[in-house]
């Protein structure tokens, strides 16, 4: 779907496994992520529809690396020759193409091959040409997270900062032990920026984005309290997006599939103190229980709307190692 926020910001919300974009028009028009790899053709239809084909984008702009908001870099920037701009510490690894980068190999997400050509520090500013963009380090779901603040128009881009029907997964794993601390310093400092309107990665607009940022901060303090709600929340969204890309995952493999994945094994041992092979019936337990998955013909299925994964899709380097 696309919204029209101002004569010169577009926001796309877009169905899993894509994250939402935004573009900014203007003379060097902006890209704010770029959705799932095997959705670059709709990528590229939506851009074309809002009047600005991939061929006149100025700048990519990733608020992150997940594989959901940088998956359509790879053909962004060898196809139509794009460059492409992300944090610092996140570029380093890509750029080096360390093992570590976009959580790829421990989330089991496919991403192609790209690098970054600008960095970008919290306190710079972009420019399409008609609309300024302040760079904001937004620090929680990811160490080196950005968002993006339109000051004249009063506009928040958040990325995965907060929706406006959910709070972000917490990665403590790969983003520190203070992931969740960080977060809520994030969110408090986002209350301060005056904001009559703000997007993010996935869900609708948020109408009144500094309630949706108290209702984070109101979900974090309980999850303080109670950290196993942490690893809930995140195994559920983590698992919930492997079954989109795989369209399902057949009953008899499951328990192979997850006792594999790090993720899952992270998430037992540090908060349930289990086994991952100890700890599969009650996990598949909770995804039936509270919605987000369900058995169809055989298989678990993910609840929530997603677009199939073609078959022929998955490229040979999707892991950075092998970029």
């Amino acid at each position: 779907m696309i919204t029209q926020l101002t004569d010169s910001i577009i926001f796309f919300q877009r169905t899993f496994p894509s994250a939402n974009m935004t573009l900014i028009r203007g003379a060097e028009p902006i890209l704010i992520d770029t959705g799932f790899g095997s959705d670059f053709p709709a990528t590229e239809s939506l851009l074309t529809e809002a009047g600005i084909p991939p061929q006149n984008v100025g700048l990519v702009v990733n608020t992150h690396y997940h594989s959901d908001h940088v998956g359509g870099n790879h053909r962004l920037q060898t196809q139509h020759g794009k460059p492409i701009a992300a944090v610092y510490s996140e570029a380093a690894l890509i750029n080096n193409r360390d093992p570590l980068s976009c959580s790829a190999e421990w989330l089991r997400q496919p991403i192609e091959p790209y690098s970054v050509d600008r960095m970008l520090h919290g306190g710079d500013e972009l420019s399409s040409g008609t609309v300024a963009l302040e760079v904001l380090h937004t620090p929680g779901h990811t160490l080196g997270h950005l968002s993006f603040y339109v000051s004249d128009q009063q506009i928040l881009i958040l990325g995965d900062v907060v929706h406006a029907d959910d709070v972000s997964w917490i990665n403590n794993f790969r983003e520190g032990a203070g992931a969740l601390e960080r977060m809520m310093e994030t969110l408090g400092n986002l209350l301060n920026i005056p904001a009559k309107l703000a997007v993010s990665g996935h869900g609708p607009v948020h109408q009144q984005p500094h309630e949706a940022i108290r209702r984070a901060l109101d979900r974090y303090e309980r999850w303080r309290k109670s950290p196993e709600r942490v690893a809930w929340h995140a195994m559920k969204r983590i698992y919930s997006y492997a079954l989109m890309l795989q369209d399902g995952i057949p009953r008899e493999d499951v328990p192979t599939y997850l006792s594999e994945c790090p993720w899952f094994i992270d998430y037992a041992r540090s908060y349930f103190q289990s086994s991952a092979a100890d700890f599969v019936q009650p996990f598949v337990d909770e995804m039936l229980r509270s919605g987000a998955a369900a058995w169809v013909d055989g298989k678990l299925k993910a609840l929530t709307a997603y677009n199939r994964v073609p078959d022929d899709w998955f490229p040979a380097r999707t892991m950075p190692r092998n970029w």
